[in-house]
């Protein structure tokens, strides 16, 4: 259940009071800093067992819920598992679906390029990393009153505020990894969430592991992603 995505009965717009302008040189230097510590940030799949603090998921959580989205409708659930138990049955569930991917399902193609990145359909950081994250889609908002509206621009609004989430959770000192099993049908059934809901990421949080490896890969130069016109 929630609330229509706007303050009811309070003025339809209010003055912008939490931008904060800073002299062109800071804004360098603070764009610099931020890129400087971002790319940093590099997808694992070696975690430890090592809890980390509650809060520290909910701080990243409330950052990802800022995040702009579709008509301010925020179509997104985020189910967060810690349970030992419930994290072997995502595991199983997950590792269905993978042995079925590298199987049958996928291309050829679709292997080879996964190919340099040491990928399998065993999946033990399912159970290894102290948290999963299960970033559902809401297709509509099921209102307090038992009303339904309709959600618009879901996977882009999920899109973004998962990449707010994964911002959030390197800032704080955590590793993540986006595992994407295709469906992911089973987490809905583990995770009692109604069928209007659609898992798209399930995001895997934690500490890499002492003797962590990750693929000796690169990114893609500004004058490849951009243009200046």
């Amino acid at each position: 259940m929630s609330r229509l995505p706007f303050n009811q009965g309070q003025p339809a717009f209010i003055p912008l009071s939490t931008f904060q302008r800073y002299p062109e040189a800071e804004m360098v230097e603070r764009s610099r800093a931020f890129y400087a510590d971002i790319r940093r940030r590099k997808t694992v799949r070696e975690f430890t067992s090592q809890p980390v603090p509650r809060e520290v998921i909910e701080n990243a959580l409330r950052a990802a819920g800022t995040a702009p989205s579709g008509a301010n409708h925020q179509p997104w659930h985020f189910a967060v598992v810690s349970d030992p138990e419930l994290k072997r049955k995502i595991r199983e569930g997950a590792e269905t679906e993978e042995r079925e991917f590298y199987t049958h399902r996928a291309p050829q193609e679709w292997k080879d390029a996964l190919a340099p990145l040491g990928t399998d359909s065993d999946k033990p950081f399912l159970e290894t990393a102290p948290y999963l994250i299960a970033i559902f889609g809401q297709k509509k908002t099921v209102l307090d009153d038992g009303s339904e509206i309709k959600n618009y621009y879901v996977p882009e609004s999920i899109s973004i505020a998962a990449g707010f989430l994964i911002a959030a959770l390197h800032h704080a000192g955590l590793a993540t990894l986006t595992h994407t099993p295709s469906p992911m049908n089973f987490l809905n059934q583990l995770l009692d969430r109604p069928s209007h809901e659609k898992p798209y990421i399930l995001l895997v949080v934690g500490y890499p592991a002492d003797d962590c490896m990750v693929p000796n890969i690169g990114k893609k130069s500004l004058e490849e992603i951009a243009s200046f016109y």
